[in-house]
């Protein structure tokens, strides 16, 4: 099954086929639009040839950070965010001998799973539980449990995440949401800073 969360053939095939590239997506999906996070490691593929784990790990920082930065670039904060795949990378070779899908592919339990993905660098509560409701909403990775590991992001006809996103309006339904969330939350803060 390809997904389809960039709209973008080539991006989308490159997240359907290499586990890296969509554990790097996820990663890079932060204070960026969605769809051009997932979009990134197709980027670094072209530029660095390769997406390879431990070639990631290993590259040159400075070097590597360049290749992200090149526009367009793979996120609006090119270095740092270089640094965390590189970081990503390492712990995928370290814990996982460079077989990103050994994350998940040998789990007990769902919350087994969310705590390999927490583990991770750069994956916090929330974006571990949307990754492993990517995981069982797309691609069948559904470990007993890993429903209420994910929580919220597992429900069945919602539109809160990438889990959700399957095409173009599957994808504008879940920027609605986060649009509404925002300004749920905004008028949260300016009702207890003007009360």
């Amino acid at each position: 099954m390809t997904l389809q969360i960039t709209q973008d053939e080539a991006a989308d095939e490159v997240l359907s086929t290499n586990a890296f590239a969509l554990l790097c997506g996820m990663l890079l999906d932060q204070q960026f639009p969605m769809e051009r996070a997932f979009a990134g490691p197709a980027k670094i593929l072209d530029r660095f040839g390769t997406l390879d784990p431990a070639t990631i790990a290993d590259a040159l920082p400075e070097e590597f950070a360049e290749v992200c930065a090149i526009p367009p670039a793979v996120h609006r904060f090119p270095g740092a965010m270089a640094a965390r795949v590189q970081a990503l990378a390492q712990h995928i070779v370290d814990r996982y001998d460079g077989e990103t899908a050994a994350l998940w592919s040998d789990v007990a339990d769902g919350r087994t799973l969310l705590e390999r993905v927490a583990a991770l660098p750069g994956f916090g509560r929330q974006k571990s539980q949307i990754f492993v409701a990517l995981l069982g909403k797309q691609l069948d990775v559904r470990p007993e449990g890993w429903q209420q590991a994910a929580g919220v992001y597992a429900e069945d006809g919602a539109h809160r995440s990438v889990a959700d996103v399957r095409g173009p309006d599957s994808l504008q339904k879940v920027r609605a949401f986060k649009k509404e969330q925002k300004a749920a939350a905004k008028a949260s803060a300016d009702a207890r800073t003007s009360g």
